[in-house]
């Protein structure tokens, strides 16, 4: 639909405020997304790599609208500081400083909010954050959390299941969020610091809710094993273990679910264990105990139980108007044990696993047909970090991400895909 086919493009701002369409940001992953009231695209942030050993951090916000790009708000240039202002008051020269794998929700009334990531600060020190942003006619508000990134601050847990103006989870990257039915906010591990200051890998779950954060599951301690219980079976004591990049939706009914990840720093270790959460509990639903799993890819487009997509991480995700779940692509295992970029498009739906598309072996270019034009042929290439909507037709999108151009070079990518259940 736009973008490039190469990877490693600059942006085209044009005139803030001004859709235009040459206008397209530039390749990037890691950037956090949302649809508003009128059905709008957003995007924010993300990271992309001048040279092997140097980062660049985006907090540029854009607006995909008729077809159009429009630069929003932030900088067109990288590794900015976050302008703070005073908390609790918007202002049109506030802007969250640059960085990436944050995450976000949109409100109820369609005000967007955004948490933590790894960027940088008020003082433009690059660190894990745990500040708490909200986005509302056109201007940023700074509403918690710290405007300085310290390397060992705390998580502020409180009492579990008890929300309090005091408790704020503690910075982190990589996390999972949901937005349940009554328009709570919910929060899930990632890479960051717990109740110590200890850096790890968390299992924390946190509701946001009228102003206040609850610590509501998990521990208050980095690098906790997963308690799988009986697949199938509801419990007190079930958790998922500590994880980064792990991917979720929400269903019809508010549950929220949990898929994937990857539970070690020194080795990369991807889950495909399947959890849902609903009236205060854990289940493990599927998948395995163990890390490391190959995809059973079974029949395409015939779902079966003994389907699964592998481990893996950092995919892109939608809840479609059935609720139905779609899962694209990651960072993991492929059909045949190959670890590596990934293409595969699934969906879950009454309990099983669909292998919709795109190759079951990782490190795929992308075959990208004529822009604008659907063909069965065409398939994004492989990346991880992807951001993603759904459309008032159901239509899944996909943007951005690490991955593999039309030539199957990896890098930084800016295409722009729809796809058409």
């Amino acid at each position: 639909m736009s973008g490039s086919n190469i990877v490693n493009q600059s942006g085209v701002y044009g005139t803030q405020g001004t859709g235009a369409a040459s206008n397209v940001p530039g390749g990037r992953y890691g950037a956090v997304s949302w649809i508003d009231a009128s059905g709008n695209f957003w995007l924010f942030g993300g990271i992309a790599a001048s040279s092997p050993s140097t980062d660049n951090y985006f907090n540029d916000l854009w607006k995909y609208s008729a077809g159009q790009w429009t630069w929003m708000s932030g900088s067109s240039n990288y590794n900015q500081a976050g302008i703070y202002g005073t908390q609790g008051t918007a202002a049109p020269t506030n802007t969250p400083g640059a960085r990436f794998s944050e995450v976000g929700w949109k409100d109820a009334t369609g005000n967007f909010w955004l948490f933590g990531g790894l960027g940088l600060d008020s003082n433009g020190s690059s660190e894990f954050l745990n500040d708490l942003w909200k986005y509302s006619a056109g201007q940023w508000e700074w509403v918690g959390g710290s405007s300085v990134a310290l390397q060992n601050l705390a998580g502020m847990y409180g009492t579990q299941g008890v929300p309090s103006p005091s408790n704020i989870p503690g910075p982190r990257e990589s996390a999972v969020s949901w937005t349940d039915s009554s328009g709570n906010f919910w929060l899930f591990g990632g890479v960051g610091n717990d109740s110590t200051g200890s850096l790890g890998n968390l299992n924390d779950l946190w509701k946001y809710s009228a102003g206040e954060w609850t610590w509501m599951s998990g521990s208050k301690f980095v690098n906790q094993p997963s308690t799988f219980g009986t697949q199938g079976t509801p419990s007190a004591g079930n958790t998922p273990g500590a994880r980064y990049e792990a991917v979720g939706w929400t269903d019809a009914t508010g549950n929220l679910w949990l898929f994937g990840g990857a539970s070690g720093l020194a080795t990369f270790s991807p889950l495909n264990d399947l959890w849902k959460y609903s009236s205060g509990e854990w289940t493990w639903v599927g998948g395995s105990n163990i890390p490391n799993q190959s995809g059973s890819y079974g029949a395409l487009g015939v779902a079966s139980t003994g389907n699964f997509a592998g481990a893996r991480v950092a995919a892109a995700t939608w809840t479609d108007a059935a609720g139905n779940f779609w899962l694209f692509g990651g960072d993991g295992y492929d059909s045949a044990g190959g670890v590596g970029v990934l293409s595969d498009l699934w969906k879950y739906s009454n309990g099983q696993w669909i292998w919709i598309g795109g190759p079951d072996v990782s490190a795929q270019a992308g075959v990208y047909g004529i822009q604008g034009t659907p063909s069965a042929s065409n398939v994004p290439g492989a990346r991880l970090s992807p951001a993603s909507w759904i459309d008032r037709s159901g239509n899944l999108w996909l943007f951005v991400g690490m991955g593999e151009d039309s030539t199957g070079t990896l890098g930084y990518l800016n295409d722009l895909w729809k796809y058409e259940p």
